[in-house]
């Protein structure tokens, strides 16, 4: 583990190493750019009101079912904070898709209306769900055969979106493009750019979550590296936002004038700061829906000597960014007792590696689910429902609340996965430090870099990095070591006599 303290401050940077201490559906944009409600294409596909806007498809729970439901809660427990929100993801070529199409399968199955959203493409979506060919159209939501309704499935649409939220953009920073002759670009010539995607996957997110039409929502994510890249976009762009348009800033807007005519050259207008503003709104909806107790997280993989590392490193990151794991699903499981040599064989190396996967993650309080290899490819509900029956009742419908619960359980005094600001531990008394303990699940400890920079502690494993604000507290201590021993992070940090007087209250 390696670790630092400084940055822009007066702190300093100081490196110490060695012993584990002292080392310190669619796009949701609106046409301003910010991430708002995401609309469908095709208005024979929805209602013509907000719901359709929010990812609602013929047939769904819509405004007849919220008035049906008006004054009453439904089965599924569903309130003003929203549907529960499951995140699968795992490995590449594991199976996330069949397994987030079971997963919602399952809850459907328990009576829960939900909403299935996918960035997979369509033919091999509608192969999986048993769909009409061509129903899953960007921009639409369908029905899924054989779920009595309670199961809609979505793609989330981005190209369209892109061109109007670039075209947007473009008209905001138009005195800007004059200044410098630049020639703007039509929507027509406009496709779609690399990372596009993922904000089109956070505005689907969004708006399937404000809709009010759904009790679960079920989210096929990509790979865990891209996931997770994904899911830590609105926290780091909002960062960004703060450092970059600070909004004490707007203060000097009368002086703006005077200062262009002094300088010459144009000032920062209101319609950049309200932009901004707009942006960081948005993102804050998102940041605080991943970060809510509704949502939990399976990881996916096919059961190998391979699939354990990247697990484990799945596993890790989700633990960085605060994501309760709420189970780990073994993917393609082969019968156990079979006749055939290669089969057996094949077999009995699974359940090697499943038996070390249910001691690993069972004392974490974290269940192992076991899909069955049917033969060949899952296609349609029937097949799905075969696959939701190794779903537990807890596992599917677990929230990050149950999730911490059952994790602080199996990890004794630990602190709980999912509790993301992490515990402050007063030990000023007995040995005159602040300790501040994060859960870091299955990280290794020479994996792990931290930075102190200012009032923020840097993390940083592997692929990942996050940025934590120090609590108020801390932000008055220095950084005297830290130490990394079964799954949590502690931090040690001494009052700052220069900050924190002796004899003044904390």
């Amino acid at each position: 583990m390696h670790a630092a303290e400084g940055g822009a401050d007066d702190r300093g940077h100081h490196d110490h190493r060695g012993g584990g201490s002292g080392r310190d559906g669619r796009s949701g944009s609106h046409e301003d750019g910010s991430l708002g409600d995401a609309s469908h294409q095709d208005g024979s596909r929805g209602p013509s009101s907000r719901a359709q806007d929010a990812g609602t498809a013929p047939g769904a729970p819509g405004a007849e079912a919220r008035a049906q439901d008006h004054g009453r809660g439904t089965d599924a427990g569903t309130s003003s904070r929203g549907p529960r929100m499951l995140l699968v993801t795992g490995a590449g070529g594991a199976g996330r898709t069949t397994v987030a199409a079971a997963s919602a399968v399952s809850a459907a199955r328990d009576g829960s209306r939900t909403l299935l959203l996918s960035g997979e493409e369509p033919a091999v979506l509608e192969a999986v769900l048993g769909t009409p060919e061509g129903a899953l159209r960007e921009g639409g939501a369908a029905a899924v055969p054989g779920t009595d309704g309670r199961l809609y499935a979505a793609r989330t649409a981005t190209d369209e979106r892109f061109r109007a939220a670039a075209v947007s953009l473009q008209e905001r920073g138009r005195k800007v493009l004059e200044l410098l002759g630049s020639d703007p670009l039509d929507g027509d010539e406009l496709t779609e750019l690399p990372g596009s995607a993922d904000f089109a996957l956070l505005g689907a997110v969004r708006a399937a979550h404000a809709a009010g039409d759904w009790d679960a929502v079920v989210v096929d994510l990509p790979h865990t590296p891209e996931a997770l890249r994904t899911l830590a976009l609105p926290a780091q762009l909002r960062r960004y936002l703060r450092r970059l348009l600070p909004a004490e800033r707007q203060a000097a807007r009368a002086l703006r004038p005077a200062l262009a005519q002094l300088v010459g050259i144009p000032m920062p207008t209101d319609a950049l700061y309200s932009g901004a503003a707009r942006w960081d709104a948005g993102l804050a909806d998102v940041q605080g829906l991943l970060e809510s107790p509704a949502v939990s997280v399976r990881l996916v993989a096919e059961p190998g000597p391979l699939a354990a590392e990247a697990l484990r490193v799945g596993r890790a990151g989700l633990g960085l960014y605060g994501l309760p794991l709420a189970a780990v699903v073994a993917n393609r499981v082969l019968p156990s007792g079979s006749r055939d040599t290669w089969t057996a064989s094949l077999s009995g190396r699974q359940q090697t590696v499943l038996k070390a996967w249910r001691e690993e993650y069972g004392a974490e309080g974290v269940p192992v689910c076991e899909l069955p290899h049917l033969g060949r490819e899952p296609r349609g509900a029937d097949d799905l429902l075969r696959l939701a029956g190794s779903f537990s009742g807890d596992a599917a419908a677990g929230t990050a609340q149950d999730v911490g619960e059952d994790a602080a359980e199996g990890a004794g005094e630990g602190v709980p996965q999912g509790i993301v600001e992490g515990v402050v531990e007063d030990r000023i008394a007995a040995d005159g430090l602040l300790v501040w303990r994060l859960a870091l699940p299955a990280v290794r400890k020479e994996e792990l870099e931290l930075v102190r920079r200012g009032d923020e502690l840097i993390l940083g494993f592997g692929p990942y990095r996050r940025v934590l604000p120090l609590p108020s507290a801390l932000r008055r201590c220095r950084v005297v070591g830290a130490s990394l021993d079964r799954g949590e992070l502690r931090v040690r940090c001494a009052p700052d006599p220069a900050l924190w007087p002796e004899g003044t209250g904390r």
